[in-house]
């Protein structure tokens, strides 16, 4: 009996001798950590402060449990269930900590990039690295409990091999997110065009991409279709350069002639958002003699582009109406020769 009160008092000295190392560990971390920490404006080291001094004190509980534990000298399997449960434990407190650590400085860091598409893939990416930090634990434990891993890694591999066949589309689709997210061919709101489809992008998936189309109906494009594809985007289009063909009749003057590229500056000066750059006879066509128009829409707004161009469509209509140009359409002539074939008999 005295060997059993012996043990009872060594265990409970020991916990209790934990319990003020502890005590005195969590006082004396944040005292130093704290004024450390005061040095800099940033709330990022407060935050890692605090989840530390918070997990120094339930740690510090358990590392006093288990060896006042020791200290009883129990065998068997009691022994082995309160071991692998102190450091299963020990295990949660450890990679919880890193966990909310990394992903409380991968959000700060996407605080401080002025480039919001970096700052979105920082934070997709902070699950990825919880659940690669959990693994990482999980096989440490594993390992530390005496568990043969080589049977465990055979079976690793042989599931790594099956999932990586069945998540190789959805892999690849998340690769295909992050490089739209560095490349930024397009972003949320851009209006683009791809495989003859017009549309507004609403949102960039980490499998697809939402585009909302001219039409109004909703377009659900996998990303690896975007990437691979030829994107027209009209966002980035600072002018828009139209080029235009028209032709008047043959019997045209040449006065008249003369003067249609200054009838059609005049019509692009007066229209607003349009910017006149030339206009010339170009070509004697098959039925008709034929001008170029170019003129720039300073705008990447579709709808003012196409205001802009029918205004002078129809201006250009009613000044030709005005002074009696005619539009040339597609037209043939045949001239028929009549010979006069005398008969001698």
């Amino acid at each position: 009996m005295n060997e059993i009160y012996l043990k009872l008092l060594i265990t409970s000295a020991l916990f209790l001798i934990g319990v003020i190392a502890t005590i005195l560990s969590v006082k004396l971390a944040k005292r130093s950590l704290v004024r450390i920490a005061s040095r800099t404006r940033s709330s990022t080291d407060d935050y890692l402060i605090k989840i530390l001094v918070d997990t120094i004190k339930p740690l510090g509980l358990i590392i006093s449990t288990s060896i006042a534990w020791q200290a009883l000298e129990i065998e068997g399997g009691i022994n082995k269930v309160f071991n692998g449960c102190a450091r299963l434990v020990i295990l949660i407190l450890i990679v919880r900590l890193l966990n909310r650590a990394i992903i409380k400085i991968t959000r700060s860091w996407s605080e401080k990039i002025n480039d919001p598409a970096i700052g979105t893939m920082l934070r997709s990416l902070s699950p990825m690295i919880g659940a690669v930090v959990w693994s990482i634990g999980i096989v440490f434990y594993l390992q530390n409990m005496g568990v043969q891993m080589a049977a465990i890694w055979a079976i690793l591999s042989a599931g790594g091999i099956g999932a990586g066949l069945a998540l190789k589309e959805p892999v690849q689709e998340f690769f295909e997110y992050i490089t739209i997210l560095l490349d930024k061919p397009f972003q949320d709101g851009q209006f683009i065009h791809i495989n003859g489809i017009w549309a507004k992008v609403e949102r960039v998936g980490v499998r697809s991409t939402r585009l909302r189309s001219i039409n109004g109906e909703v377009i659900v494009m996998s990303n690896s279709t975007l990437t691979n594809g030829i994107i027209s985007n009209y966002a980035e289009m600072k002018t828009r350069r139209l080029v235009h063909k028209l032709g008047v009749v043959y019997n045209t003057s040449y006065s008249i002639m003369k003067d249609i590229p200054d009838i059609i500056r005049k019509i692009i000066e007066k229209t607003e958002n349009a910017v006149f750059d030339r206009c010339h006879f170009t070509e004697f066509g098959s039925s008709s003699l034929n001008f170029e128009l170019v003129y720039y829409i300073p705008t990447n707004d579709y709808i003012l582009a196409m205001e802009a161009q029918q205004e002078i469509n129809l201006e250009i209509i009613k000044e030709f109406e005005e002074k009696g140009i005619e539009f040339a359409f597609p037209t043939q002539t045949i001239n028929l020769a009549t010979n006069d074939l005398s008969l001698n008999n």
